[in-house]
C-alpha cells in the first residue's frame, strides 16, 4: 500500500512538472496533456507528422497510459488515429525500445540502455516516436505487413497507405 501511495505521488508530481514544462517550453512535433483532469494516468498526445517524411502534414492522436508503478515501468502508447507504420501494430499500439520494460531483452535484440529508464519523460518518448516515423525499425516490426511493404516498395503501396492515413488524420484532427 505504501508503494502504491508513493507511486501516485510520483506521478502526480510528474504530471504537474511535465505539464508546466511542456506549456512553458513546447517541443516541436507534438502536443500533450491530460485526457481528463481527474485522471493523471492517461495523457492524450497529438503527433504532428515530421517534415520531409511520408507522414508530413498528419495529425496523429494517441493515448499514453501510465502504470501505477510509474516511473519504474514505462507507459503504453496507442494511436487512436489510424496510422500505417512498421512499428505500430494494426490496433495502434506503439512498439519501440524506449517503451519496453526495463532490463535485459529475453530475445537479445535490445540493449538494456535502449529500453525504458525512469529518467524518460513525455518529451523523450515523443521525440523517439517522431524519430520512429522518420526511420522505422523494419527488423523488429509490430506490423509485419507494413514492414514488408516498406522494404519492398516504400514509394508504392506503402506510400499510398500512409498518404491515406495522413488525409484521414487531417479530416479528423479537430474532432
Amino acid at each position: 500500500m505504501l508503494f502504491e501511495t508513493h507511486s501516485v505521488v510520483s506521478l502526480n508530481t510528474f504530471d504537474h512538472f511535465e505539464s508546466a514544462e511542456l506549456i512553458k517550453n513546447p517541443v516541436d512535433g507534438f502536443s500533450a496533456g491530460l485526457v481528463d483532469d481527474d485522471n493523471i494516468y492517461q495523457w492524450e498526445v497529438v503527433v504532428i507528422g515530421p517534415q520531409d517524411t511520408l507522414y508530413e502534414g498528419g495529425f496523429f492522436k494517441a493515448i499514453l497510459t501510465f502504470p501505477r508503478d510509474y516511473p519504474l515501468k514505462p507507459p503504453k502508447m496507442k494511436f487512436a488515429t489510424e496510422i500505417w507504420h512498421p512499428n505500430v501494430a494494426k490496433n495502434g499500439e506503439v512498439c519501440i525500445s524506449i517503451l519496453h520494460e526495463p532490463g535485459e531483452d529475453k530475445y537479445g535484440y535490445e540493449k538494456p540502455e535502449e529500453r525504458w529508464l525512469p529518467i524518460h519523460t513525455v518529451e523523450t518518448i515523443m521525440i523517439s516516436v517522431i524519430s520512429m516515423l522518420a526511420d522505422p525499425n523494419v527488423d523488429s516490426p509490430a506490423n509485419v505487413d507494413a514492414a514488408k511493404e516498406w522494404r519492398e516498395d516504400p514509394t508504392g503501396i506503402f506510400k499510398k497507405k500512409v498518404a491515406r492515413c495522413v488525409r484521414k488524420s487531417q479530416d479528423t484532427a479537430f474532432d
